[in-house]
């Protein structure tokens, strides 16, 4: 297929029909086994966590259906693993396409692990049409993107683009105090027969494009009776965690106008907060969603609360201002205990690149497949790639809107046609 081909289906007809609806099924079902539970309402949920062993073993998994395609695994030093077909120019920068595997605690069988398992798709699609490419192709599993386990997420990719040192996260603790450093090592130990490579663009050289697939996580496709989302961008996001600190008291005797109560203070700077964070437009997205209280005893007062904030917005002028007063407005709110703020997680707008969203919208349009444009609500690994190549993402519907819930789904037709578009898109940045 020369540079010049209009379309990879005019280029190679059976591209589209080499991609399987049941093979990517098959693997995306039994990817939910591990980890796999169903809740009360007889859904099928999926708790998956970022460097757990069940994370090891579901790599091992992708490997067994890689290695006999011939691609090539390569993991770094954070735990990203890269699935390479090569191209007939071995040095020509790669297209690389893929997402995350690791789940929310809630999680459902396609956030995430759909990304990797069409890109993997795609491939032995392009392989399977007998499809040369120019330029080498990689999937991508991005280590730790949800940040449930250990926040903030997206550390794969962030370290990979060079938005913060690798070493930046090592000392940070899950809930059972197991440290981000120690849990990577780990892996990296069972992963030892996997080939080292260098750190992205930090060790290494840049790659050609970045596309990244996944389930929308909201209603807009599937209420228009749309197929395919043509993503814009990503709105931005700043992650805090506030820590408060009180004292100690008997219930029954401590009178109040003496207690320095965390709890009465931390519900003191949430409605602070929620008066800073106001949009009459609801635009803005305030959460705060986790909370711990010590040493949360019935007839104890509080003497430490902590909760998390994820604040997002599409605008920075909005997005800087507001998270820059969050911390002064937390102490404002405070009157007896003491509290600290630790901003844990900061990415701006990004905006995707124009040559990746044309392709993606004109191979839905070829393959007669009803696509629209559209921001993403929610981050991504791909945010963190926009500064370094052209970057894009493909949606497709989500039933419901549901996500990060075991009732998250779309339908085998649905996830064969965003594998579909996928296919043809990478073929042809692949031959550019």
């Amino acid at each position: 297929m020369a540079a010049s081909d209009s379309t990879s289906v005019e280029a190679a007809p059976n591209l589209v029909a080499a991609v399987s609806e049941t093979r990517q099924w098959d693997r995306i079902a039994q990817m939910a086994r591990l980890g796999g539970f169903t809740d009360a309402d007889g859904h099928q949920g999926v708790n998956r966590a970022a460097l757990t062993k069940l994370d090891r073993e579901s790599r091992r998994l992708l490997l067994s259906w890689a290695l006999p395609l011939g691609l090539k695994p390569s993991v770094d030093v954070l735990g990203n693993l890269f699935l390479r077909h090569e191209g007939t120019e071995k040095d020509a920068a790669p297209v690389m396409a893929g997402s995350h595997m690791d789940s929310q605690p809630n999680g459902g069988r396609f956030d995430g692990i759909w990304g990797v398992l069409a890109a993997l798709e795609a491939v032995q699609a392009i392989r399977e049409a007998g499809i040369a490419t120019r330029r080498p192709i990689e999937v991508v599993a991005w280590t730790n993107e949800e940040g449930g386990r250990f926040a903030p997420g997206c550390m794969g990719s962030m370290a990979w683009s060079g938005h913060r040192p690798p070493d930046t996260w090592d000392d940070t603790a899950d809930s059972e105090g197991l440290r981000f450093g120690d849990e990577l090592a780990a892996l990296l130990a069972a992963e030892a027969d996997i080939p080292r490579r260098r750190l992205g663009i930090v060790e290494g050289p840049r790659p050609f494009a970045y596309v990244e697939p996944h389930i929308e996580q909201g209603p807009l496709l599937e209420s228009e009776g749309l197929d395919i989302g043509v993503v814009t961008g990503i709105q931005g996001s700043r992650w805090f965690l506030v820590e408060i600190e009180g004292k100690t008291d008997h219930a029954g005797t401590a009178p109040l106008s003496l207690r320095r109560d965390a709890v009465q203070d931390m519900v003191r700077v949430i409605n602070a907060l929620n008066a800073l964070m106001a949009d009459p437009t609801d635009v803005l997205r305030f959460t705060v969603g986790r909370i711990e209280v010590g040493p949360n005893s019935s007839n104890t007062v509080a003497d430490r609360a902590r909760f998390t904030i994820d604040f997002r917005h599409p605008d920075p002028a909005v997005l800087l201002p507001k998270g820059d007063a969050i911390e002064a407005t937390v102490k404002a709110a405070l009157t007896t205990c003491r509290a600290t703020v630790t901003e844990r997680f900061h990415a701006l707008p990004a905006r995707f690149d124009a040559m990746v969203q044309d392709l993606i919208e004109g191979a839905a349009r070829s393959q007669g497949l009803k696509s629209r444009r559209m921001p993403s609500g929610a981050f991504h690994d791909a945010q963190f790639l926009v500064p370094v190549c052209p970057t894009g993402m493909i949606f497709i519907p989500s039933r419901g809107g549901v996500s990060h819930h075991p009732a998250e789904y779309s339908t085998p037709a649905q996830v064969a046609n965003g594998a579909r578009v996928l296919a043809q898109v990478l073929a042809e940045l692949a031959n550019r």
